[in-house]
């Protein structure tokens, strides 16, 4: 090879090197500039105390364990906790049931039949007052459900009772604890269910930690 050619050579292998360099960099300075930025809706908790989970027709809302309200339900090991929650079901034809609920808390006791019908919401929670079913609602805590979503429990409605009896540990607020839900039609589905922060105390929003630049 003559001395020019090399030359040619050694000056095209350096614009190249140059020209991956700058492609390189690019791509750096366009991920730096979107990885100090989150999104607004990517951290959102709906404005509930409780969890929630799909499966099948079935769409599980605000569950939760309740805070300690009398002395019967204390959360406290070998005590009684209670179990609230709402489950839509969002078939607009077949009926399904809440056959069972298990978790390693203790044994879980269904205070009555928990069957749902479509377009109807089961509403688990411990009985405010005494009182015969509102208009809308069936014995079993059911009420009609619109538009394909769940509904806002009602607070006449007469709940579904649903106890976790001989506690294995205190039910203690800040953490969460897995708990099975049996559907006849649905299927099964586990939901890590936190203690109800109460309603002076509401899930916060999430800071925006948005970072502000120039591009």
């Amino acid at each position: 090879m003559t001395a020019l050619k090399a030359t040619t050579a050694s000056k095209t292998r350096r614009r190249a090197m140059t020209v991956a360099a700058l492609a390189a960099g690019a791509v750096l300075a366009l991920t730096g500039c979107g990885a100090g930025q989150i999104s607004q809706t990517a951290h959102q908790v709906a404005a509930v105390n409780g969890n929630s989970a799909n499966v099948g027709k079935v769409a599980l809302r605000d569950v939760r364990f309740l805070l300690p309200q009398t002395e019967e339900y204390d959360n406290a090991k070998g005590g009684k906790a209670v179990l609230a929650f709402s489950a839509a079901n969002l078939s607009e034809a077949n009926q399904d049931e809440l056959v069972s609920v298990t978790t390693e808390l203790g044994t879980v006791k269904i205070g009555g039949k928990a069957e749902v019908k479509p377009q109807t919401t089961l509403v688990a929670d411990l009985a405010k007052k005494e009182a015969a079913p509102a208009a809308g609602h069936d014995s079993h805590g059911t009420e009609t459900a619109s538009d394909n979503k769940a509904t806002t429990t009602d607070p006449d409605a007469h709940p579904l009772l649903v106890e976790v009896t001989g506690l294995t540990k205190d039910v203690t607020p800040g953490l969460t604890y897995p708990v099975t839900f049996i559907f006849k039609e649905a299927g099964t589905v586990v939901v890590n269910v936190p203690v109800d922060a109460g309603p002076n105390n509401p899930r916060p929003e999430p800071v925006n930690t948005e970072t502000k630049s120039g591009h």
